[in-house]
């Protein structure tokens, strides 16, 4: 019985998916009608038909047009019903206020796909967007996907399919192109061909109706021709979806962006060009930071690190060794690398001694290593071997000027045999004709060359950054203790109590009552309602206090006068708080004074006023925010932003975006402060925001940090500010979370039929370790009848493997874990994991359950599986399948019990387990 609980193949989870594409339709079309196909010269619909027949792409064209009996000399059809033949894709080139009826057409006839070229949609205003929505509803009576409308249309290089009005075909190769403007898009394509640069897709991709961002780029990355993707955006649209599938394919596929609209001027330029309103541009670069994606400023940078990420392995830091033979160049890279956040790598001794010993004694003895202008092929040979083996380095440049004694094209042959060093190497060989024969052999053994040093070492600082990103995605984070306890209950319960009272502004004590539900430190408040009152509470707490107005209205303290500090007897209390009620009523006035607060003065040597908040962004929804805090926040303007929700290595990374991270580390005799606790105290406030939705703005400034062991203050909230969202707002109405959070809702305990309490819930980040346990407890053939053949143990628990299977998009695949936790050990142990995954672009899903030798037998493959169904319900999916091992007859039965289906394939060996879950969407 062991084999028989293990169910499903790889296929659902370990390999890329090709066979379940809706976007075949539109990107590999065996037969493409063309509705508005024209005879008229320099027309759209002349245009478009010419280049689909000039350019066979191996399947059939049908024009369509009530007004022609033949176009181009082949034969029309007066609408889509009449043509003969199935039809893949239709491409639309009618008029905007007839396009809802041709693809309600389109959708009666059983097209699969379209491209909608017209214009006159939402980008001129109200009237077009309501078009929009009619084209809209038309496609979602079908299976149908659309790209459009007010696109230039999509190119296949490698099938010949060009179905634009574009007058040109690019050039086959390993670069997806993506595109929100057109016009941009005709100036790329004479661009490349100048270039030499060629394509695995040149996608033209409009107003986004229904076929976004992350549909394109699940299915590049699905596409074994494509080895980069680079986006031209300008609107982010759907960004849940975008960064769903981003972080995803960012794992095997560089994904390079420019966006549009980094200043105010040009965000509105692009709002009226697309019809669609750009996020914050900040909050756009903490986005593609979370999901692994690398944004770059010029058109020229973006096929610039498509190529450079190709041909060279990513750098594991920012130090950078300069070779070069003449000063002047290396000094400008150093400028340029230093300017923009790299490093100079410190020379080891090692390294130091062997240049000595190589080069003559006027070398420069530092990074940039200027080896001279006599500099012959073989000396720079040399000391680039030497300069690849320190450790200190993560990457080369290598400059060359053409001088008398230098030989370009001897030198490129040398420099060649370094191209797989394991680290990156770049080369600027400087100079015009007398360098292209040396520049062009480093460019066919994959060492990218640039005209001038300062460009590659600004590329060299992409490559970094982008590594960085990359390897958040990787690293597995630890639990932060205590994150599971929050008291939601409090929290929530306050908040309630705030609203049914007709208030969106929480009080500091309310505020400061729900960061402690959730285990945040905070100062011990008192509210006093008189001076008496204040005194008492100060002597209770011990001098020096701190008095505050206490408000059910005033939002910012310091604009009324509010705070008072440092407080040493009963007399300063007393006049503080008629100073406050003074200054209050004086102001704002009498009936927004409530008294005022009490509190402790910490004392601040060796600390660090930091600030953390949240807000919401128009495009991403909550945004978090950490910084530099205090009064003068918005003077200093060191601050990072992420996406919750956060685990430890995000919140890291948050830390290190910002200019204090270097001082809280320890600086200048000072103490480093408890970076642990506060990564843990990051999580925790991530947690704040994305479980208590109706709260629109929290703030924490200042967070107190202090160095390490100093008192128990040394990481406090001093003070806190909480609004909530508008009374009037719904449920449906609240902002969503860009990236979509822990879904506790599946959490809860189990207990098999041996009496073992368990826990099943959604698998975490932190579970990898959990997760090479359980494959230690694999037999053969429980792996065999797993995988469908059998996989090395190393490669099985291999961390880049295992990171992309803990952490995943719970919005895309949803996997359980069967949690049991030794009662007289504490220790945790995963029993058993079931895997539902999405199938891309469709509403079905695939499954698979795993389970520990030791642990079959006890209804954990039974009871994963019923839970799997539930999740489907609630995700509205349509059809959930398995493939299973003929021979795996319990578990057919398990299947069949729940409901499913079992039907034969083509490989006698397997069986297909279906089972339709909710009707279509």
């Amino acid at each position: 019985m062991q084999k028989t609980m293990q169910l499903g193949s790889d296929r659902a989870y370990d390999i890329l998916r090709s066979e379940h594409q809706p976007l075949d339709a539109i990107f590999a079309p065996k037969s493409i009608a063309v509705i508005g196909a024209s005879q008229r010269e320099g027309s759209v619909g002349r245009t478009v038909l010419w280049n689909l027949i000039s350019h066979p792409f191996g399947g059939t064209v049908f024009p369509v047009n009530p007004k022609h009996h033949s176009v181009l000399g082949i034969k029309t059809y007066p609408n889509i019903a009449a043509v003969p033949e199935p039809v893949d894709l239709a491409i639309v080139i009618t008029p905007a206020s007839t396009v809802p009826g041709v693809i309600g057409e389109c959708v009666d006839a059983g097209v699969k796909g379209a491209i909608v070229l017209s214009a006159g949609f939402k980008e001129i205003g109200t009237t077009g967007a309501e078009l929009e929505q009619q084209v809209l509803q038309q496609v979602r009576r079908g299976k149908m996907r659309l790209i459009g409308p007010n696109c230039l249309g999509v190119m296949n290089p490698h099938t010949g399919l060009n179905a634009t009005f574009a007058h040109g075909m690019a050039l086959p190769g390993k670069v997806g192109f993506i595109s929100q403007s057109g016009a941009l898009c005709t100036a790329i394509l004479d661009w490349s061909f100048r270039e030499n640069v060629g394509f695995s897709a040149f996608i033209s991709i409009g107003s986004m109706l229904d076929v976004g961002w992350g549909d394109l780029i699940y299915y590049l990355g699905d596409d074994p021709h494509t080895e980069s993707i680079v986006i031209y955006m300008e609107s982010i649209g759907d960004a849940r979806s975008f960064l769903s599938a981003a972080r995803e394919v960012a794992l095997t596929k560089p994904i390079i962006v420019i966006k549009a609209g980094r200043t105010a001027a040009a965000a509105k330029a692009a709002a009226s060009h697309t019809g669609a309103l750009a996020g914050s541009d900040a909050v756009f670069d903490a986005a593609l930071r979370r999901c692994g994606v690398l944004r770059v400023k010029s058109i020229s940078e973006l096929f610039d690190m498509a190529e450079v990420l190709a041909k060279q392995p990513r750098p594991k830091g920012p130090r950078l060794t300069i070779v070069t033979n003449a000063g002047g160049p290396g000094v400008l890279a150093t400028d340029a690398l230093i300017t923009d956040g790299g490093e100079l790598a410190e020379l080891s001794p090692e390294t130091y001694a062997a240049l000595n010993e190589l080069l003559p004694p006027q070398w420069s003895h530092n990074n940039p290593i200027d080896i001279l202008g006599d500099a012959d092929p073989m000396r720079y040979a040399k000391a680039l071997e030497i300069v690849a083996k320190d450790p200190n380095s993560d990457g080369l440049l290598v400059i060359l000027t053409p001088q008398a004694m230098t030989d370009p094209t001897q030198s490129a042959y040398k420099v060649k045999s370094l191209a797989r060093i394991g680290k990156p190497i770049l080369a600027s060989w400087m100079g015009d004709a007398d360098v292209e024969a040396g520049a062009e052999i480093l460019n066919q053994a994959s060492i990218p060359t640039f005209p001038f040093p300062d460009t590659a070492a600004h590329v060299f600082n992409y490559m970094w950054r982008y590594n960085y990103n990359l390897r958040a995605l990787y690293e597995t984070p630890v639990l932060p203790e205590g994150v599971d306890t929050s008291d939601r209950t409090i929290a929530k319960t306050i908040i309630q109590t705030a609203r049914e009272t007709g208030r969106t502004l929480l009080t500091e004590v309310e505020s400061k009552q729900i960061l402690a539900a959730y285990g945040i430190p905070t100062v011990t408040t008192q509210v006093a309602t008189s001076a008496a009152e204040a005194v008492r509470l100060a002597e209770e707490i011990g001098y020096p206090v701190v008095l505050k107005v206490y408000s059910k209205t005033i939002t910012h303290k310091t604009d009324v006068d509010g705070v008072h500090l440092n407080l040493r007897d009963a007399k300063a209390v007393r006049e503080a708080y008629d100073a406050i009620a003074l200054s209050v009523s004086t102001k704002v006035g009498a009936n927004h004074f409530a008294g005022v607060t009490v509190q402790p003065m910490i004392n601040l040597k060796n600390s660090y006023e930091l600030i953390l908040g949240s807000s919401i962004d128009a495009q991403f929804g909550p945004v978090l925010l950490f910084g530099t805090g205090g009064q003068l926040v918005e003077v200093f303007q060191d601050r990072a932003l992420g996406l919750p929700p956060l685990n430890t290595t995000l919140a890291r990374r948050m830390m290190e975006q910002t200019r204090i991270y270097k001082a809280l580390q320890g600086v200048r005799g000072r103490k480093a402060v408890n970076l642990e606790a506060l990564e843990q105290l990051l999580v925790r406030f991530s947690q704040v925001v994305v479980e208590q939705r109706l709260i629109k703005e929290i703030d924490i400034n200042p967070l107190l940090v202090k160095a390490e062991g100093i008192d128990e203050n040394s990481l406090v909230a001093l003070d806190a500010r909480i609004v909530l969202h508008d009374l009037d707002i719904t449920e449906a109405q609240l902002p969503k979370l860009a990236i979509r959070p822990y879904p506790t809702q599946y959490v809860s305990s189990w207990t098999t039929r041996n009496g073992m309490q368990v826990t099943i819930r959604p698998i975490r980040p932190e579970d990898e370790p959990l997760m090479i346990k359980l494959h230690h407890t694999l037999s053969e053939e429980s792996v065999f009848f797993r995988y469908f053949h059998l996989i090395k143990l190393s490669q099985r628990i291999a961390h880049e493997r295992l990171t992309r299977l803990c952490f995943i998009d719970y919005g895309r695949e949803m996997a359980l874990v069967v949690d049991y936790e030794n009662p007289e050990t504490g220790e945790h142990e995963v029993l058993a994991v079931g895997r539902l995954s999405k199938l891309h672009g469709t509403s079905e899903a695939e499954f698979a359950i795993l389970v520990s030798d030791r642990y079959q037998c006890q209804g954990l493959g039974t009871e994963l599986l019923k839970r799997l169904l539930e999740v489907g319900r609630d995700e509205q999916l349509r059809l959930i399948s398995a493939e299973i091992l003929t021979e795996n007859s319990a578990m057919q039965r398990v299947c069949e019990k729940l409901g499913f289906r079992i039907y034969p394939t083509v490989d006698a060996a397997v069986v297909r387990a279906e089972i339709k879950v909710a009707g279509e969407r």
